[in-house]
């Protein structure tokens, strides 16, 4: 026997593996104190001009409201007397008021839906028009829109006078239509039609603008997609646009809801600072009770309904758009 045959082989221990690179660690970010102060702190400011041209007003409005206020107690002949909801009793018991509420709940919904209908059909054009062309129009709607609010209500009893008015004299140009000296203020729906017209002109130019800076996120190829499946003009609107524009159309139709509703100046102004029964809306007949009849205690509490009654109008946006952020 060999002694190479006799000699066990050495075992080659295996070679050594390289350790795996080490990973960095993340730097631990410090927790700086009073980090959720931050955001109070810069909203303090704004927070502070609310408090101060919004919350003394709106309390001493809730307290009139409960009270026995008028003359005597403004002048201070007399205190002020807590009368409980008899004020509020008061006015939920007039047919006037409701007549008042449903005239304002009536043109508000008819100015509104102008508005969203017209500014809709505006900014749609304004997408399929040469570059020279949006620009004047967007130029007239910012100056339609910037002019103040006696001003255009100022040429708009001009445009609808009965004698001297625009309006009439292009009216009676057609044939067989005679409208010189027609009076538009003569009855409450036509007047209140001519006020409508105003606030909708007011109102759609900023519509037009928002509407406008929406459509730029619609993407085309969606657009494009739909006509090849076969959707025409409408369907292409109706199933890509308008759901993509629904948060801002939704936004829009509050504000227009919250705007119309408290329209003043157009109809004082309009019949001279003395409207008609008939022209009364939520604004102009709490004001009518509270300093023309002198009883600001009932004015507070028509104007705390308002409130009361826009309350809910925000109450639906709010709903709408947590909806809306739930589907997204």
């Amino acid at each position: 026997m060999i002694a190479a045959d006799t000699t066990t082989p050495a075992k080659v221990p295996p070679p050594r593996q390289a350790p795996p690179p080490a990973v960095p660690k993340a730097p631990r970010r410090r927790r700086t104190s009073g980090g959720g102060a931050v955001p109070w702190a810069l909203l303090a400011p704004c927070l502070l001009i609310l408090a101060l041209v919004m919350g003394y007003p709106l309390v001493r409005l809730v307290t009139l409201s409960f009270q026995k206020f008028g003359q005597s107690q403004l002048w201070g002949f007399q205190p002020a007397e807590s009368v409980g909801f008899d004020n509020f009793g008061k006015v939920l018991g007039d047919s006037e008021f409701w007549a008042v509420v449903v005239r304002t709940i009536v043109f508000a919904v008819g100015s509104v839906v102008f508005t969203m209908v017209i500014g809709m059909l505006i900014a749609l054009l304004l997408q399929r028009v040469s570059g020279w062309v949006k620009t004047l129009i967007n130029i007239a709607l910012v100056a339609s829109w910037g002019m103040p609010i006696i001003v255009a209500t100022t040429v708009f009893k001009w445009l609808f006078d009965s004698d001297y008015g625009v309006f009439n004299a292009l009216l009676s140009k057609l044939p067989g239509v005679d409208m010189i000296g027609h009076n538009w203020f003569a009855s409450g729906p036509q007047g209140l039609a001519v006020i409508m017209l105003l606030v909708v002109w007011g109102a759609v130019p900023f519509v037009v603008i928002t509407l406008s800076a929406g459509l730029t996120q619609v993407p085309s190829e969606l657009e494009e997609a739909a006509r090849l499946d076969g959707a025409g003009a409408w369907g292409v609107f109706r199933y890509v646009t308008l759901p993509i524009l629904k948060p801002i159309v939704v936004m829009l139709t509050t504000l227009s809801v919250i705007w119309d509703m408290g329209v003043f100046p157009q109809v004082f102004v309009m019949r001279g600072g003395h409207p008609e029964a008939e022209f009364q809306l939520l604004t102009t007949y709490s004001y009518d009770r509270a300093f023309v009849v002198n009883d600001y205690a009932q004015g507070s509490a028509i104007a705390l309904l308002t409130v009361l009654l826009l309350l809910g109008v925000v109450a639906v946006y709010m709903r709408q758009m947590l909806q809306i952020g739930e589907v997204e």
